[in-house]
């Protein structure tokens, strides 16, 4: 693990592509393992059945939405704290931490109490038929209990990258997928608790993270310090979190609606098609957690730069991070373009219909995929840069402006055609709209005295002049 100093000198001296590479391989690796929550759990529940597996589908969105209200205070308190560390303002970003993750744990209680008041509604808005209600109902029971154990870590992961400690970052999430992916069969299939093995399962790995975390705050073992007399609501510095972290919530929001609505649209056509369509999301999820973590690591890079106003950095690590999340993308698109058939069978080997249906799914939404991870890319940096206006518009126009019309409409018009191509048209049009907003960035900072001018063309962007 690296001491204080190093993980300041990571952002502010080292060779952009080793900083990159420093910040952004632990996060890959512990996104890619988080992620595995979702699909090991798809994965073993597959065996007990297509209602089974549909009920896991349906609670996906609603575990987005948990995720999201952690990423309200994370990724908000996580964007200020690069910035302050790179102004130098060491006691403000241990204000901005502690803030943050006190903030978290209220809204953790907050959304444990109104999931649980009002589950079987939501369930059934989000697809829910009357054979996969009963297990959906199991599994979101036991989760939702203990929902805030999922906040407090994803907001714990924020502040601990944003300060430099991607490693520490990456053993917590390392350590909790692991024991997640071992105690999946055990609870499932030894115990016999079916669906809700695979969330008690999910609780218990993420029990054992939050230990981590813990031990990290009491231990003292980061640069900030975290405590509950550093929480403030004073100072802006609670309203500057939430400003550059609801745009991210949203954009959270948004993935679980666009799910509960793709389930919903698919219910139409039976439990084959929700359960296809959820396997498809979790595989397209596991993909693009590999740029949410990566990103994650571009973020306090760019921010810290930006705040130091060292704007050759930040112009090299945009063209680094562009070169490479290109190149996954395109990785990416082959495989599920070549290998569709072979993913959907190692989820259900005994559903004809959802693994037809599941092929056609991930080769259309492979074709947009790299679109996706361009958009990412800025939008993550705008927010870093403290422009929640536009990164916000970026970040929510996937889901939101573009895919809940696709959604609405298509299937009409298409059948279920339209579910399938519903996400893969937003992605095109997402991508259209970011072109506007990156072309003048992209020419100031390129320009040798462009430092004055990257402020200004933001400045304009954000509506400030």
């Amino acid at each position: 693990m690296y001491s204080n100093e190093d993980r300041v000198k990571i952002m502010r001296d080292d060779a952009i592509p080793t900083a990159l590479l420093k910040l952004g391989l632990p996060m890959i690796m512990g996104m890619l393992i988080n992620a595995l929550y979702n699909v090991v759990d798809a994965y073993f529940v597959g065996g007990l059945g297509t209602s089974p597996m549909g009920a896991v589908s349906v609670a996906f969105p609603l575990v987005q939405v948990v995720i999201g209200v952690g990423l309200i205070f994370g990724c908000g308190g996580a964007m200020c704290i690069a910035r302050q560390l790179g102004e130098g303002d060491w006691e403000r970003a241990s204000r901005t931490a502690s803030t943050a993750v006190f903030g978290s744990l209220a809204a953790g209680c907050a959304a444990t109490v109104l999931s649980l008041l009002f589950l079987d509604d939501i369930l059934a808005l989000l697809g829910a038929t009357g054979t996969i209600l009963p297990y959906a109902h199991l599994y979101a029971v036991v989760y939702f209990s203990f929902c805030l154990l999922h906040v407090f870590c994803i907001t714990m992961n924020n502040v601990v990258v944003a300060e430099g400690a991607a490693n520490m970052s990456m053993f917590a999430m390392l350590l909790g997928g692991g024991l997640n992916a071992l105690l999946d069969p055990l609870f499932i299939y030894a115990f016999g608790w079916g669906v809700g093995g695979a969330a008690a399962a999910t609780v218990v790995a993420q029990g054992t993270t939050a230990l981590v975390y813990l031990w990290y705050i009491v231990g003292k073992r980061g640069c900030l310090k975290i405590s509950p007399r550093l929480f403030t609501l004073r100072g802006g510095t609670c309203w500057e979190i939430v400003r550059l972290g609801v745009p991210i919530f949203v954009f959270q929001l948004l993935f679980g609606v666009a799910m509960g609505m793709t389930n919903t649209a698919a219910s139409r056509y039976g439990d084959s098609a929700v359960a296809a369509m959820g396997i498809v999301f979790r595989v397209l999820a596991l993909a693009a957690y590999v740029l949410y973590g990566y990103v994650k690591g571009f973020q306090p890079v760019a921010g810290y730069n930006y705040g130091a106003k060292n704007f050759a950095r930040l112009n090299e690590s945009i063209k680094v991070s562009l070169r490479w999340v290109l190149g996954y993308c395109l990785l990416v698109a082959m495989l599920l373009l070549v290998f569709p058939g072979v993913i959907m069978r190692a989820f259900s080997t005994n559903d004809a219909q959802l693994v037809a249906l599941g092929v056609k799914t991930l080769r259309a939404n492979a074709l947009a995929f790299p679109l996706f991870g361009m958009v990412m890319v800025y939008s993550t940096l705008f927010l870093a840069m403290g422009k929640a206006r536009v990164g916000g518009l970026l970040s929510v126009a996937r889901q939101g402006i573009f895919f809940i019309p696709a959604i609405l409409i298509l299937p009409g018009v298409m059948g279920l055609d339209g579910v399938i191509y519903s996400q893969p048209l937003a992605d095109a049009l997402s991508f259209a709209l970011t072109i506007p907003f990156v072309i003048p960035l992209v020419k100031w900072l390129r320009d040798a005295g462009g430092q004055e001018g990257a402020l200004r063309v933001v400045a304009v962007a954000e509506g400030d002049e």
